[in-house]
């Protein structure tokens, strides 16, 4: 691991408890899962740029699916 994809992999684990907290609290579960997905999958990509690609798409994802 390089130092871009640890900073990115907080930067998106923030990001994603945020999301968690909210989805819990409103009950809205696309935020909810979206925001477990951005927590958790940086420990599972290593390349910088697919990670960037990822996070945008989950942290965009509660915006485009509305419930």
């Amino acid at each position: 691991m390089d130092t871009a994809s640890l900073l990115w992999g907080m930067v998106f684990g923030a990001i994603g408890f945020s999301y968690f907290m909210y989805g819990k609290k409103q009950k809205h579960s696309i935020a909810f899962f979206a925001g477990i997905g951005l927590m958790g999958f940086s420990y599972f990509v290593t390349n910088v740029w697919l990670m960037v690609a990822i996070g945008g798409a989950l942290m965009a994802l509660p915006f485009v699916i509305k419930e």
